[in-house]
């Protein structure tokens, strides 16, 4: 993907079609046709079904909190400065010793470039996630988003998601399911707005970095 502006623009978005994987017993994408030019219509009308989790989202406290904000109440400058991409050294994970040497006053937007990712058409309930220690570091910090290439910030099996709660009440932002794995680890400029959704418990989002920021 690239800018007029002479700085490339990296696509970081999961795409989205029939072979697009979910969490496992979520909606999947689907695609009905209601007009089609082959078929004589004037233009070509399409109706999308799925999860607002499927693909790269972004989740709303209103996912894992009854009382939480739904997604209209993003607050949308922390999706679009400058950030950066971290590749993590743990095997499951994001733990605090990954975020040892990151300026975390400066740095305030983190995407995390993991070693057991999931890809839009590949899924593994060994996932990476966000250790407990390392989201405790991320509130204290007060950074304003961070991103993951895997499905959940908690892992698989975790009914209290406490990363989650962790960090929603801290305020911070987060997006799963990006697509890192052509990135070099690095600082860019990070676009990546969520859709504005009445009472929506996640949106899905089309991310995109900038380089040179």
């Amino acid at each position: 993907m690239n800018s007029t502006d002479g700085n490339a623009l990296i696509d970081i978005s999961q795409g989205l079609s029939e072979s697009t994987v979910v969490w496992p017993g979520d909606t999947p994408f689907t695609r009905e046709w209601v007009m089609r030019i082959a078929e004589g219509a004037s233009c070509n009308v399409s109706t999308l079904r799925m999860s607002v989790h499927c693909g790269t989202h972004s989740d709303a406290p209103y996912h894992f909190d009854e009382k939480g904000d739904p997604t209209e109440a993003f607050d949308l400058d922390a999706f679009i400065g400058p950030c950066r991409v971290v590749e993590v050294r743990s095997e499951d994970g994001v733990h605090a010793s990954d975020l040892e040497g990151i300026d975390l006053a400066r740095d305030r937007r983190l995407l995390f470039k993991t070693r057991r990712p999931c890809t839009a058409t590949t899924w593994r309930d060994d996932f990476s996630f966000v250790g407990v220690d390392a989201a405790r570091l991320l509130a204290e910090s007060k950074i304003l988003l961070f991103g993951l290439d895997t499905p959940s910030i908690d892992p698989m099996e975790s009914k209290t998601l406490e990363a989650h709660h962790i960090l929603a009440n801290a305020g911070i932002r987060w997006i799963e399911n990006l697509e890192l794995s052509h990135v070099t680890p690095g600082h860019y400029e990070l676009i990546a707005l969520p859709l504005k959704i009445a009472g929506g418990d996640a949106a899905p989002v089309r991310a995109v970095l900038r380089t040179n920021p």
